[in-house]
């Protein structure tokens, strides 16, 4: 088996801390949804579909980051690391699981009728698909951690019984399978027992991306990096634009040929480019301090975004002006309220 051929890092690299938040805030614009009753092209809010597109190489990004820092644990003690980093993240999911699943997301049907009103419905459609919400959790956004441990137990498996070769191979068939029998399911006309976003489908091909560039050193010129991420970008917006032939939203899809080829090119791009933004001690720190809080934010914000658009329809706040402010207003609030929870004992189930 190969092992990693540079140093393992041990400082943090800036580049990546900036992909981190950048990452977030692209992924609290897709749930947050600004723009989607105004401006109307042809009477399609075209602006807030576009950067509901525009945000989605967040996730692979992520997975990519997960991928590259975890590689040197995974090569050295396979099924221990696997085991040392998923007890934590299945802990943090499980908890806030069940936040979700008792928070009430309707202010005004929970005055008016009640708790068990206001929940029993969600409760019944978890139900109803069982075998998803295993694999999602207590609400959508919750996805992430079980596929993210999928890919980990995938690579650590592999790497256990010196089968690493087969590792890119096996991630481009499950990514291959997830596309024919999700976005392109109209064309291929294949089942999923899940959601295909859930699960290995998609995580597994760039959590692998990710490993096997930390493993063999795989780098690239800026320029050439920038024109990956161009090029995958361009077939993103193309294979979106084209799926609209075929009754697919243009906003829906989370993962598409191009999108591994557009986060991968972001990603060498910012492994070139290592002290971005780091050298003011005073921007240096606050990267840093808020990248730490990146899991927290992503596991808070999307309650925090519900709660935002009840309070604004409860106080008739014009959409225009919480357009604006939606991003800014969640990422803040969900940074203070994760900040607020590091002071307290919930943060050993709430946070890693």
């Amino acid at each position: 088996m190969k092992t990693i051929s540079q140093p393992t890092v041990s400082t943090k690299i800036m580049s990546l801390e900036w992909g981190r938040i950048i990452a977030l805030i692209a992924i609290i614009t897709i749930h947050a949804k600004p723009f989607s009753t105004t401006p109307l092209f042809n009477g399609e809010p075209w602006l807030s579909l576009v950067l509901n597109q525009a945000g989605r190489f967040a996730v692979p990004l992520f997975f990519l980051l997960a991928g590259y820092f975890i590689a040197p644990k995974l090569i050295s003690a396979p099924l221990q690391t696997l085991k040392r980093y998923s007890l934590p993240l299945l802990k943090v999911w499980f908890f806030w699981s069940i936040i979700y699943l008792l928070a009430p997301y309707n202010l005004t049907l929970l005055l008016e009728q009640g708790y068990l009103a206001e929940r029993e419905g969600y409760w019944q459609f978890l139900l109803s698909t069982p075998l998803n919400t295993l694999f999602e959790g207590g609400l959508v956004h919750l996805w992430y951690v079980p596929a993210l441990i999928c890919a980990t137990a995938i690579i650590a498996v592999l790497n256990q019984y010196q089968k690493v070769a087969l590792l890119l191979p096996i991630a481009i068939i499950l990514y291959m399978y997830g596309l024919a029998a999700g976005s392109y399911q109209p064309i291929f006309g294949l089942e999923a027992p899940i959601f295909t976003r859930n699960g290995p489908f998609f995580s597994c091909l760039l959590v692998a991306i990710g490993f096997e560039i930390r493993r063999v050193n795989w780098r690239c010129k800026f320029n050439i990096a920038m024109l990956m991420a161009v090029l995958g970008m361009a077939m993103h917006f193309t294979e979106a634009r084209y799926l609209l032939h075929y009754d697919m939203p243009f906003n829906t899809h989370d993962f598409l040929i191009g999108t591994p080829i557009w986060a991968v090119g972001l990603f060498m791009m910012l492994l070139k480019k290592p002290n971005f933004g780091g050298k003011r001690t005073v921007i240096r720190n606050s990267i840093l301090h808020t990248s730490k809080d990146v899991l927290g934010v992503y596991l808070i914000h999307l309650l925090i975004i519900i709660y935002v658009f009840n309070i604004a329809t409860m106080l008739s706040i014009e959409s225009i002006w919480l357009d604006i402010m939606i991003v800014p207003l969640v990422f803040f609030l969900s940074l203070l309220i994760t900040r607020g929870i590091e002071r307290t004992p919930l943060r050993h189930l709430l946070l890693r």
